[in-house]
């Protein structure tokens, strides 16, 4: 079962985007886009977006989203270096036409 987290982030460089966290099968694959007609493309994540991924998940355990045992695996694996691996239809290339 995937849980999938997203908030939005304010760069002064790169403006306002959307994050996406999704956490399925000991990965983390984190994706981000700008506006609405924007493409979803990989996104590394710095020291505050692990950070406020471990603050969406502990907000959801009281209210039991998600348990404890999930909470600890997401702590684990956002201490993880790298954007996660791409598994699944998103990770194939498109037909070349």
């Amino acid at each position: 079962m995937s849980i999938e987290f997203g908030w939005w982030n304010n760069d002064p460089e790169q403006g306002k985007y959307q994050v996406s966290a999704v956490v399925h099968g000991g990965n983390i694959e984190w994706t981000r886009h700008q506006g609405h007609h924007t493409s979803w493309e990989p996104h590394t994540p710095n020291d505050e977006d692990r950070e406020r991924l471990i603050h969406e998940a502990g907000k959801r355990v009281p209210r039991r989203l998600i348990t404890q045992k999930q909470f600890e695996e997401i702590k684990r694996l956002s201490e993880n270096a790298g954007s996660g691996g791409l598994s699944g239809r998103r990770a194939r290339s498109s037909p070349s036409l």
